[in-house]
């Protein structure tokens, strides 16, 4: 027997052993579909109501300006076929070479092939042809309100980028010469993926964006020391040991968003923002939020509130013995810290002498990317989902922001795990990314209807805690930081709402880059700059084209904010005191409490 029999011969033998597991984790996947619980369906896509108008619309011009559709379907049927033409006359000539491309860079077709190959080369161009079809059909439709439009062109993409030829194993170069190269072990490999990501999410396709063995809490991420010092249905409080042998006499709680964990702030020690606010003299806290479960059906904002915000300001207080403290909020915990503040000053309470908001919505008029799901037949489905689960499970929440930009966070991760057969890498931030929390029932519903369908807080007040929580109310010293990209609360949007509060003193600063990466962004990286003005009179566009520029991170400028709010310097506080002994090690027991407790 000859060497290139031998090869052939094992390889024949890898790709039996490699079928002989697919028939393995073939019932593997049929026992983690079995599991499924799957959301109300109104949740995965639009409501009919939006179709009929949009046919409506599509028909209403059809009748009032037909030369108009005939003219869009000619130039389709044109390219179409001028193209088909091409990819013949190039084959006819007895070269197996593509026609001329010259459509735009696109990261999904790097693969060369895309470009050189006949078969590859007519799918990509077919595919990018019907999708501007698709998008210029859409845009062309008349008398749909901005809204309906903005929902219609949402669904619309999310349609293209799925049937991206790149999703299929059968025309992705990449996948198919992966799978030549190892005898079919890549595709068993992703096969095990995809059976793993469905066991884990019981039966949930939700692609694994990290390697999750690769991170342990309080070992290698969230490992700043300290302890937390108090804790309750709603939370534990974290106080961070000192760094520094002085510090500020005020001490600063931040309030992460209970939509994910508050570890994004203390990822790893170079860039966490917990171990570098300690090392500037500050005594901190840090309110890690209980990951809910059915029991917590009830719990609404004035949980949050009272047994989140008013007992954290309670304990921070006597734990230090200052009356008054600096407030952190950030994301939805931001939103919630303003009606806090509105409701302080009805009691006449000075407890916070300042707060920051990291981007932070308290003007929802304009609901911007999030409008497709900020309509009453997404919302009604939520509520139907909260009522049969008692609260909203995580993975729904995720997977909503994640189709906001699917061919990073769904499509792209899912080739390369499922048709690549790769582990997730080992990414600290995606590795939180995927570590969801739930959201009460009660609460999911107050925040979606009154905050963000009818903007009561920022339009006449929002009813909670028996009173009349009002933007304007907000007349401490604040600080806004905004990020420029950021598609989940917009610097724009940031800004209104700054704008309406009734404060004096007000700061705003537009961080580069997105939601995380524009606020987890440490001086040492020299990454990201910052932009301020000091005239929040001005329109948005005005504000950022007369601001200043400023080389790296805003951290120290916001320091420099906060030092002048935070008192004299004393003896550096060790976490906790006779009447708050510690409980457990930062980062505590909250934050490791999963979806499935």
């Amino acid at each position: 027997m000859t060497t290139k029999d031998n090869v052939a011969g094992e390889n024949l033998e890898r790709l039996n052993a490699n079928l002989a597991k697919v028939e393995e984790l073939s019932q593997r996947l049929i026992a983690a579909m079995s599991r499924r619980d799957p959301v109300n369906p109104t949740l995965n896509a639009p409501g009919p109501d939006l179709m009929v108008k949009a046919t409506q619309g599509y028909w209403q011009e059809m009748m009032h300006n037909p030369a108009r559709i005939f003219e869009q379907q000619v130039e389709y049927w044109g390219k179409s076929v001028k193209h088909f033409l091409e990819a013949q006359q190039a084959l006819a000539q007895g070269k197996l070479e593509a026609p001329e491309d010259d459509t735009p860079t696109d990261r999904r077709f790097a693969n060369p092939l895309w470009k050189t190959h006949p078969y590859f080369n007519y799918i990509k161009q077919q595919y990018l042809l019907n999708a501007e079809a698709i998008r210029k059909a859409v845009a062309d439709i008349e008398d749909l309100e901005p809204k309906e439009r903005r929902r219609l062109e949402y669904f619309s993409n999310q349609i293209i980028d799925m049937l991206a030829p790149t999703n299929f194993l059968s025309t992705n170069p990449d996948a198919l010469e992966r799978a030549i190269e190892t005898d079919g072990e890549s595709l068993v490999k992703g096969l095990e993926n995809l059976v793993a990501d469905l066991e884990a999410n019981n039966g949930e396709m939700l692609v694994r964006l990290a390697d999750e063995e690769a991170f342990r809490l309080g070992e290698n991420i969230a490992t700043t020391p300290g302890q937390v010092v108090y804790r309750n249905r709603m939370m534990e409080l974290i106080q961070y040991a000192p760094a520094t042998e002085q510090v500020h006499a005020t001490p600063i709680v931040i309030f992460p968003p209970w939509i994910n964990k508050f570890y994004i702030l203390d990822l790893k020690p170079e860039n966490s923002l917990i171990k570098w606010i300690t090392e500037q003299g500050y005594t901190l806290f840090v309110v890690s939020w209980v990951n809910p479960d059915a029991s917590y059906r009830d719990v609404g904002l004035e949980d949050y509130i009272e047994d989140g915000y008013l007992a954290a300001f309670r304990e921070i207080k006597n734990i230090t013995g200052q009356k008054q403290l600096n407030a952190v909020g950030y994301c939805i915990a931001g939103t919630t810290l303003a009606m806090v503040l509105s409701l302080l000053k009805h009691r006449g309470d000075k407890t916070v002498k300042s707060a920051t908001f990291f981007t932070t919505l308290t003007d929802f008029s304009d609901q911007g990317e999030f409008t497709p799901f900020l309509q009453d037949d997404f919302i009604d489905g939520i509520e139907d989902e909260v009522e049969a689960q008692g609260y909203l499970r995580s993975f729904i929440m995720a997977r909503t922001f994640s189709f906001l930009r699917s061919n990073d966070l769904i499509y792209g991760p899912a080739i390369r795990s499922y048709m690549l057969g790769e582990t997730p890498p080992a990414f600290d931030l995606l590795y939180w990314n995927g570590d969801g929390t739930n959201l009460p029932g009660q609460m999911a519903r107050e925040y979606l209807r009154g905050l963000c369908q009818r903007n009561e807080f920022a339009s006449g007040g929002i009813e909670l805690c028996s009173d009349r929580l009002a933007l304007e109310d907000v007349d401490i010293p604040v600080c806004f930081v905004a990020c420029e990209t950021d598609h989940i609360a917009p610097w724009k949007d940031s800004y209104r709402g700054a704008q309406k509060m009734g404060a004096k003193d007000k700061t705003f600063i537009v961080s580069q880059s997105g939601h995380i990466a524009g606020i987890v962004n440490p001086p040492s990286k020299k990454k990201y700059g910052h932009y301020t003005n000091a005239d929040l009179s001005l329109s948005a566009d005005d504000w950022l084209a007369g601001a200043s520029f400023n080389e790296g991170s805003w951290w120290p400028r916001w320091d420099k904010w906060l030092t002048k709010r935070s008192g004299k310097m004393v003896p550096a506080r060790e976490p906790g005191d006779s009447s708050h002994p510690a409980l457990c090690p930062a980062p505590g027991t909250y934050v490791r409490r999963t979806e499935n407790h």
